[in-house]
């Protein structure tokens, strides 16, 4: 009878010993990235929560200030102009860059001869340097460049406050197309078939059939898409900033909220009131992305 005991009792503490060894290996996979998030992503926000209450220049701490990086920034008029053309270019460029992304998902998703040469030509500006892009951008919408030899018209694309950032807009939308179709790729092909045929069998036609079933059942690809293209807009700045010659020009037509915040840090040293900017933009994604967490991301929580 201790015999029978003692083994139950060893077989436990064997059970116990490899659910700890087992729960020691899955903490050690997980502590190193955690470690990496916390070094580079949590103290750096920490950091400029901290450096945003001082007068901060390069060589550190000048003066404590309190909240009057804040005050001086909600009545910073370059700021709000600033916030302007990120707020504008975001609604411009988000929609644009998601339908033509799901419009060629659509395509190369379908029985398409040479669908596999056509996925990577889509998706090659993605992959291309914004920079290289934007640089051979700018010869082309020169008042002499191609475009205007095509269209007859002598219009500096990029040197117009009228016409800057619509460049870019259109530019940036062209380029971010191709990632946006992988991510409508992938959720289109873990659409189950057979709702398409019961869709077929019922006589439903095909832009019914997209309307009534793909479209609603792309909601998680929808939400993953809408968040990323967000927060990618509200953080332009490279091509902003090769246009401009990091200027924002011409007349602040192309000042986006992240080039403000080189300016004041990098062109101006002044690091606490960067910090400040860099803090309100962050309050701005987050609160934009838990909006679209509350429009989007109900049917997963259910």
């Amino acid at each position: 009878m201790a015999t029978i005991a003692a083994t139950s009792t060893s077989k436990r503490q064997s059970a116990l010993n490899a659910k700890v060894r087992e729960a020691l290996v899955g903490y050690g996979f997980v502590i190193v990235p955690m470690a990496v998030f916390g070094v580079f992503f949590l103290y750096p926000i920490g950091y400029a929560v901290y450096i945003s209450f001082y007068e901060w220049g390069v060589l550190g701490k000048i003066d404590s200030v309190g909240l009057e990086n804040y005050r001086y920034l909600f009545d910073d008029d370059l700021f709000w102009r600033a916030l302007k053309n990120t707020v504008y270019y975001t609604v411009g460029v988000v929609p644009v860059q998601i339908a033509l992304g799901l419009s060629l998902a659509i395509i190369v998703n379908a029985g398409l001869r040479g669908k596999t040469f056509f996925r990577a030509a889509y998706y090659f500006p993605s992959i291309a340097s914004s920079a290289a892009i934007t640089a051979i951008a700018i010869y082309i919408l020169n008042a002499d460049g191609l475009l205007n030899a095509v269209l007859g018209t002598n219009q500096a694309w990029f040197g117009d406050s009228d016409t800057a950032l619509e460049s870019i807009m259109a530019l940036n939308a062209w380029t971010t197309s191709g990632t946006i179709m992988l991510f409508y790729l992938a959720a289109l092909q873990a659409i189950p078939t057979d709702v398409y045929e019961a869709a077929a069998i019922d006589g439903a036609g095909t832009w019914r059939t997209f309307w009534k079933i793909t479209f609603p059942l792309l909601k998680p690809g929808h939400f993953f898409v809408a968040v990323l293209s967000v927060i990618g807009c509200l953080k332009v700045f490279d091509q902003a900033f090769i246009v401009s010659g990091g200027l924002g020009g011409p007349n602040y037509s192309t000042l986006t909220a992240v080039l403000y915040l080189y300016q004041t840090a990098i062109q101006d040293v002044d690091f606490g009131y960067a910090a400040a900017i860099g803090l309100a933009l962050f309050v701005l994604i987050f609160t934009v992305t838990l909006v679209q967490r509350l429009l989007f991301g109900k049917a997963e929580v259910a």
